[in-house]
C-alpha cells in the first residue's frame, strides 16, 4: 500500500507558509519547503475509513461524494457512479442538506419536466416554452445531477478538500452526518470523522483515494445486495411452505 501511496503523490503536501498546525501530526518531514505526509499514517487512516465505509454501505446506507474542484469532478463523478452512489461535483448549493426539502423540490421539478418530455406533452408546447424547459432541465441537471435519486438525507459523506467544500463540511457537522475525507496540510481535520491525510491537489492521488474508497463500498453494497436476497430467498420459501400448508388443511 505505501508503494502505491508513494507512486501517486499521496505524500506531498502544500508549503510551510500555508500549512495548518492542526495536521502536525500527520507531517513527517519537509523537504525543500514543502511538507510531507506520513504515509504510514496515510495507510492506517485510509483503512480506518475504508472499513467505515464498507460497514455503512453493508447496512444498506446511501454515500455522498463531494469534490467541486476541477481536479476533482471527473474523479468524483465516475467513483460514485461506480459503486452506484451520489455526487456533487459542480457546485455545492447552500443548503443542500439543511434545507434538503427544497432541494426536494427541484429533484421533483426536473422528474416533471422528464415527464412532460417523456409522455409528448411538450409537443403541444410553443418554441418558447420548449426552450425554457430545455434550459431549466439542463441548470437543474447540472447543479443536481448526481443527487436526483437522492431521495433522504446521505448516511456519510466522503470530501476531496474540506477547505475548498467547507459549506458540506458546515452542513454534515450540524446535521451530524459522519464524514470521510481527503486532507491536504493546509487544512483542519478536526471537524472530520475519519480525515485521511493526503495530497488533495495531484490528480494521481485524488484518482487513488477515491478508487480505494469506491472500492470498499463496492464491497459494502455487495455485502447488502446477498444479504438482502437470502432474506427474499427465505420469505418465498417461507410462504411457499405456508402456502403448501394451508393447501394440506383443505384436502383434508
Amino acid at each position: 500500500m505505501i508503494k502505491r501511496l508513494l507512486e501517486a503523490g499521496v505524500h506531498f503536501g502544500h508549503q510551510r507558509k500555508r500549512w495548518n498546525p492542526k495536521m502536525a501530526r500527520y507531517i513527517f518531514g519537509e523537504k525543500n519547503g514543502i511538507y510531507i505526509i506520513d504515509l504510514e499514517k496515510t495507510a492506517e487512516k485510509l483503512k480506518e475509513a475504508c472499513e467505515f465505509l464498507k460497514n455503512t454501505a453493508s447496512n444498506g446506507g446511501r454515500i455522498l461524494f463531494v469534490g467541486t474542484k476541477k481536479q476533482a469532478q471527473e474523479t468524483i463523478r465516475s467513483s460514485a457512479e461506480r459503486c452506484g452512489m451520489f455526487y456533487v461535483d459542480r457546485r455545492w448549493l447552500g443548503g443542500m442538506m439543511t434545507n434538503f426539502a427544497t432541494i426536494k423540490k427541484s429533484v421533483a421539478r426536473y422528474s416533471e419536466i422528464q415527464k412532460i418530455k417523456e409522455t409528448g406533452v411538450v409537443d403541444n408546447l410553443k418554441k418558447k416554452e420548449i426552450s425554457q424547459l430545455t434550459k431549466e432541465a439542463s441548470k437543474l441537471e447540472k447543479s443536481l445531477g448526481g443527487v436526483l435519486e437522492m431521495k433522504r438525507l446521505p448516511d456519510a459523506l466522503f470530501i476531496i478538500d474540506v477547505k475548498n467544500e467547507d459549506l458540506a463540511v458546515k452542513e454534515a457537522k450540524k446535521l451530524s452526518i459522519p464524514m470521510v475525507a481527503v486532507i491536504d496540510t493546509n487544512s483542519d481535520p478536526d471537524p472530520i470523522d475519519y480525515p485521511i491525510p493526503a495530497n488533495d491537489d495531484a490528480l494521481k492521488s485524488i484518482e487513488l483515494m477515491a478508487l480505494l474508497i469506491s472500492d470498499a463500498i463496492l464491497e459494502g453494497v455487495n455485502i447488502y445486495k446477498k444479504a438482502e436476497n437470502a432474506a427474499k430467498k427465505e420469505k418465498e420459501a417461507k410462504d411457499a411452505e405456508e402456502a403448501k400448508g394451508k393447501g394440506d388443511v383443505k384436502a383434508q
